[in-house]
């Protein structure tokens, strides 16, 4: 989000409106969320995004509508709005983060892969590329062994059985 904030702060006029306070927000947002990473204080954390929830919401309202003004940040604006609640969802559920570092880790390995390798030369290719990278990060994050998991997946294929289950 902070990132697409920062692409609409380049525009103009209206666009360049919604970016900068939605950068601004962002700011105040992660300064919070450090400020909760060392005090755990959840209250505080409540209290400050409460703050930047109101702040936020008239601003993608009115970047939401149907004026002409509005076009390019329009579609941006609708779709955070949609997902409102899922935004917030960090600062009442333990273990949830503001970002998702995590997971854009998670892809970096297989994000680094492709761009080496150039991708495949077909849509089967493809396919098969995806299956197998997030085979590997799956495994990778269970803590199993990926060749293990390979060989039965091989062993249920040959006997005509279901595929072993990654979850």
């Amino acid at each position: 989000m902070q990132r697409d904030f920062a692409a609409h702060a380049g525009g103009l006029a209206a666009e360049k409106e919604l970016g900068e306070q939605g950068l601004r927000v962002c700011t105040e947002l992660f300064w919070a969320w450090e400020i909760y990473q060392h005090t755990s204080d959840r209250t505080e954390l409540k209290r400050r995004v409460r703050k930047l929830r109101r702040e936020l919401k008239p601003i993608l309202t009115r970047h939401a509508g149907k004026a002409a003004r509005y076009r390019h940040g329009r579609g941006f604006a609708r779709n955070l709005l949609k997902v409102w609640p899922a935004l917030w969802t960090f600062d009442s559920i333990d273990g949830v983060q503001p970002t998702n570092n995590h997971a854009e880790r998670g892809l970096q390995g297989a994000v680094i892969y492709r761009k080496l390798s150039l991708g495949s030369r077909s849509e089967n290719g493809e396919r098969r590329i995806e299956r197998l990278l997030s085979a590997h990060t799956t495994c990778r994050l269970q803590r199993r062994s990926l060749h293990v998991y390979l060989v039965d997946l091989l062993g249920a294929h040959s006997r005509g059985d279901p595929a072993p289950l990654l979850a």
